[in-house]
């Protein structure tokens, strides 16, 4: 009895002590995230407030880096305008004044030509393409290494898919009616426009509007049917032309101070960077649900007129646009060594697609 008697006190204490034990680690459980050091970040970005799909997104963004980190980091949206215009927060996050900036890397051409094929190349990648050779293509470090000396990180963190061709005030019917057009294109595209006559125009989204109802430009692409009739654009020109030969695929970013950056534990560093991914593929697959829709509204309610690009047109586009980004290609090492990257992964999901994503297409409409 005496045995029994020790062993059952033996027990006892020792569910004390395990008891004990486990509520000490439970409460440092529970204090260790009020103890945790707490970020409160800035996004500035290209895009109009909330506007929808691209201001959204940017939102969506944001969220998910809050819910995901716990409330560790919030951060806060400012649309184009609010804290600095859409066209300078590249300098502004690289000078600390906001951690986080959200926008398209072509309209960074001025700081380095190398930075346009983390956008959009004209007859270059689409959005699936895109995303394979960012993040398992040698894509992104590429990136990394065009930004590096801006102090800037960079993600992919929404793709549009292929855009529209624009909207137009006059039909175009051959290359005699690109010469002498104003048009609001940026990137690699506004080159090209620039070399077959006509001239390209940067302007930011919020202004687009206004420009083409007053006279101002002649014609604009923006994204696709649900951001352009976002913006009413069928209101101010009646041809909508497809495809988006400048645009097939647009990987829209958002960049990162690196000092902030660094400043984070390693496990919020990795929440930012997956929150940008889960924020890219949610945004294209938004706006492939939404333009559905938005065409048809367009087509059927507003009658808009919807037509393709002559082949004559697109056939030369395509040439033109082959010289334009050979030629940037030349201008620098750093664009020579991102071109021949993107040039030899265009080339070999071209052959794949030959026989996958095109071949099934064409037999799905077949």
């Amino acid at each position: 009895m005496k045995r029994r008697d020790f062993i059952g006190a033996s027990v006892a204490a020792g569910a004390v002590l395990a008891t004990g034990c486990g509520e000490k680690k439970e409460s440092a459980q529970q204090a260790a995230p009020q103890q945790q050091e707490k970020f409160e970040w800035k996004m500035v970005t290209t895009w109009p407030k909330n506007f929808p799909g691209l201001g959204t997104g940017a939102n969506h963004l944001a969220e998910l880096i809050t819910e995901m980190s716990g409330g560790r980091i919030t951060v806060k949206v400012y649309g184009a305008k609010e804290l600095v215009p859409a066209f300078e927060i590249f300098d502004a996050v690289s000078a600390g004044t906001a951690e986080m900036g959200h926008g398209a890397s072509y309209y960074w051409k001025g700081k380095s030509e190398a930075a346009q094929f983390f956008s959009a190349v004209p007859f270059g990648l689409n959005a699936q393409e895109m995303n394979a050779w960012l993040y398992h293509g040698g894509g992104m470090e590429l990136w990394q290494e065009v930004y590096a000396p801006f102090g800037l990180v960079p993600t992919a963190a929404l793709n549009t898919g292929v855009q529209m061709g624009g909207w137009f005030n006059k039909e175009i019917n051959s290359l005699e009616d690109l010469k002498g057009l104003k048009m609001r294109i940026p990137g690699l595209g506004g080159e090209v426009l620039r070399r077959l006559g006509g001239t390209p125009v940067s302007l930011p989204g919020g202004e687009i509007f206004s420009s083409l109802q007053s006279g101002a430009i002649d014609a604009t692409e923006w994204v696709g049917p649900y951001n352009d009739l976002a913006f009413g654009l069928y209101k101010a020109a009646k041809h909508y032309y497809y495809p988006g030969w400048h645009e097939p695929g647009t990987t829209l970013e958002c960049f990162i101070n690196k000092k902030a950056f660094d400043a984070l534990p390693k496990d919020l560093q990795a929440i930012v960077l997956t929150a940008s991914k889960a924020a890219n593929l949610d945004g294209l697959s938004e706006l492939t649900a939404r333009n559905n829709q938005a065409l048809h509204t367009l087509v059927h309610e507003h009658k808009v007129d919807l037509r393709p690009f002559p082949d004559e047109v697109l056939a030369q586009l395509k040439r033109v646009s082959d010289e334009v980004v050979a030629e940037i290609a030349e201008k620098d090492p750093m664009s020579r060594k991102v071109y021949e990257s993107f040039k030899a992964f265009r080339d070999q999901a071209s052959a794949w697609h030959e026989v996958s994503e095109r071949a099934y297409l064409n037999a799905r409409q077949g």
